[in-house]
């Protein structure tokens, strides 16, 4: 489903010295696998992400999901693969105040360029809770259920890979636990590979597979 080969991302900095940030030689994640990827602050986790996803271009390497390569692809070549095959669940919602949980999760369907599924995003809201909540704004929901649109929104296009960058960060501790198993359940369902990053160490003790960003990194440095 995934697979990283020989991935390097540096940024410049104001001084023009070069920094780097990612250097993976190898990386593979299955179809319908779920995975914790831990690693310090600065440790270069939501670049590896953003690699991922296509939102960052990486400097050189291959970044394969399902079958397509990612790194070489254009700019609208890579906003097409990743709202037809990639979900992804930010620790901030990133959604739309003026538009209602539905309406949320229909413009996620959107940007395929395919009809949107009324009928799919009400299941994908009654599955995460909030089937009494599909007219609410965001303003209206609880930062909890605000993270549950958002996950219903990730899974709206039957993506093959879904990432979560720290999607427990702004929710209580309450929460917290009932999130993850949100996000795993679903992915369960929906066969859907799962790449979450967090820092919480009880969440990634849940996961039979755990890698830390510094053993696959060959960046040694904080940045």
């Amino acid at each position: 489903m995934l697979r990283l080969v020989n991935v390097r991302k540096s940024y410049v900095e104001p001084n023009g010295n070069v920094l780097p940030v990612i250097d993976i030689e190898s990386f593979a994640l299955a179809a319908a696998e779920q995975m914790v990827l831990v690693g310090r602050s600065g440790s270069g986790k939501s670049t590896l992400l953003h690699v991922i996803g296509g939102i960052t271009r990486p400097d050189s390497g291959e970044v394969i999901v399902d079958g397509q390569d990612v790194a070489h692809l254009s700019e609208p070549q890579r906003d097409r693969l990743r709202a037809q095959k990639i979900g992804y669940v930010f620790q901030t919602f990133n959604l739309l105040p003026a538009f209602s949980a539905l309406e949320n999760v229909l413009l996620g369907m959107a940007f395929t360029g395919q009809r949107a599924d009324p009928a799919r995003a009400t299941a994908l809201l009654d599955r995460v809770g909030l089937s009494k909540r599909l007219s609410h704004k965001p303003s209206m929901l609880s930062v909890g259920e605000q993270q549950r649109v958002a996950v219903a929104r990730s899974l709206a296009n039957r993506p093959k890979l879904l990432l979560a960058d720290e999607p427990t960060a702004n929710v209580d501790a309450g929460n917290q636990q009932n999130l993850i198993d949100l996000i795993r359940q679903s992915c369960h369902d929906e066969e859907v590979a799962l790449m979450l990053v967090t820092h919480a160490t009880e969440i990634a003790a849940q996961f039979d597979r755990v890698e830390r960003l510094e053993e696959i990194n060959r960046v040694g440095a904080a940045v």
